[in-house]
């Protein structure tokens, strides 16, 4: 008998992050041990675990009962706390603002489905993060790519945004941090961004903010906070800077400084509504990580600077791959120099892993057009890692190029 069919949006849906895992769970079958550069799940590296109140929160809410389900938007001293944090970046959020999801990436499935239609665009910055290319099409949209310029430490390439945009976009996303670049933008930039959408009114400004605590530069700022003008829906989350991301939960936060978003958020909530509440004991521990004592979060940010550090050293000092240092989240996007390898990233990541045993991300995943002939490297594993792995790396590249 012939197969049953899938539907053709989700049998073309590619997810490079984890696509790579499954060469690399086959050489472990093998017995390999792979070192693992391809996640960026903190809780997969030594160092970096969930901080215990933010645990014991989570085990109370279990013990004392907190099992059934919250409120679809969410529990409201969580939403309270939410917006009371997002305050402190430099707009005025309330609790009724703000949604609870599964992780940014429900958000984001919402957020599309209560704003595309059929002919619909966003906008997305290439390298990006790969729903922002398979999502908008289940709505009968799609994701054209603007460019971040890897001359300019991947800095938003605006001629190339303004020759994109036209009235079927409702959408611009902004990731800031951006993964995989790890490039930061400021307020400068963001203030072009918004001005630049004062001149099309039914298109919003998508800020994943999800890495803004893991900003090297000192320039990060709220996209909510620069906008007096123009729609900015906020996106973050417990999974990177709280150091929490099985425990998928994320939000949106709605800032509408000129009351233009009573029927996006009307069709949020039903949407919300709809898929019932996100998972109760985590909301209980993220509530812990927002009102208690944040101090913790100074030792894990100077430990991952310090490994970023540590690897921009290392790449220098390589010959055949090159690098914009990144400025903020834990990742690095490097330039495969080498001419066998310049034009072929997937197979540079495959032969890697097959011969050495470690595993990276191809730039291509990230973006056929803007992400080619690169590699994202995660730098959350401990200095004695790294060191073994960019050893390897090394070793790699000094070996085929004298085969060559």
């Amino acid at each position: 008998m012939n197969p049953m069919p899938a539907s053709s949006r989700a049998a073309s849906i590619e997810y490079a992050i984890r696509d790579v895992v499954v060469p690399a769970t086959a050489l472990e079958e093998q017995g390999h041990e792979i070192i693992k550069l391809n996640i960026g799940d903190p809780i997969a590296y030594p160092g970096l675990p969930t901080p215990q109140h933010m645990v014991d929160a989570y085990s109370k809410a279990l013990q004392d009962g907190n099992n059934g389900y919250s409120p679809s938007y969410g529990l409201p001293a969580l939403r309270e706390a939410i917006a009371a944090d997002e305050r402190g970046k430099g707009w005025a959020a309330k609790k009724d603002d703000v949604y609870v999801c599964h992780g940014v990436t429900e958000a984001l499935q919402i957020l599309f489905a209560a704003v595309l239609e059929d002919g619909a665009k966003i906008l997305a910055p290439g390298p990006h993060y790969p729903p922002y290319m398979a999502y908008p099409q289940m709505y009968g949209a799609s994701t054209v790519e603007y460019r971040l310029d890897g001359d300019r430490g991947w800095q938003i390439d605006f001629d190339d945004i303004e020759a994109k945009m036209d009235k079927d976009v409702r959408m611009l996303v902004l990731i800031n941090p951006n993964n995989p670049c790890g490039s930061v933008m400021g307020r400068e930039g963001i203030e072009r961004m918004i001005s630049l959408l004062e001149q099309y009114p039914n298109c919003l400004l998508v800020a994943d903010e999800i890495y803004d605590g893991l900003d090297y530069t000192g320039t990060h700022v709220s996209a909510a906070a620069c906008s007096n003008t123009v729609p900015v829906v906020t996106l973050n989350g417990v999974s990177k800077v709280y150091y929490a991301p099985g425990w998928r939960l994320g939000y949106m936060a709605l800032h509408d400084p000129t009351n233009r978003l009573p029927l996006v958020k009307d069709a949020l909530e039903r949407l919300l509504r709809s898929r019932l509440c996100p998972s109760t004991p985590a909301q209980h521990g993220y509530l812990a990580g927002l009102t208690g004592d944040r101090k913790w979060m100074v030792s894990y940010a100077e430990k991952v600077q310090q490994q970023r550090d540590y690897c921009i050293n290392r790449i220098q000092q390589i010959e055949g791959i090159e690098l914009q240092a990144p400025g903020g989240a834990f990742y690095m996007f490097a330039r495969l120099t080498d001419d066998r390898w310049a034009d072929d990233d997937k197979s540079f990541v495959l032969s890697l892993l097959h011969e050495e045993h470690v595993l990276l991300v191809h730039g291509s995943g990230f973006s056929p057009e803007f992400g080619s002939g690169h590699v994202r490297i995660v730098f959350l594993a401990d200095m004695g890692v790294l060191k073994d792995a960019f050893d390897r790396i090394e070793r790699f590249l000094s070996r085929h190029r004298t085969a060559a």
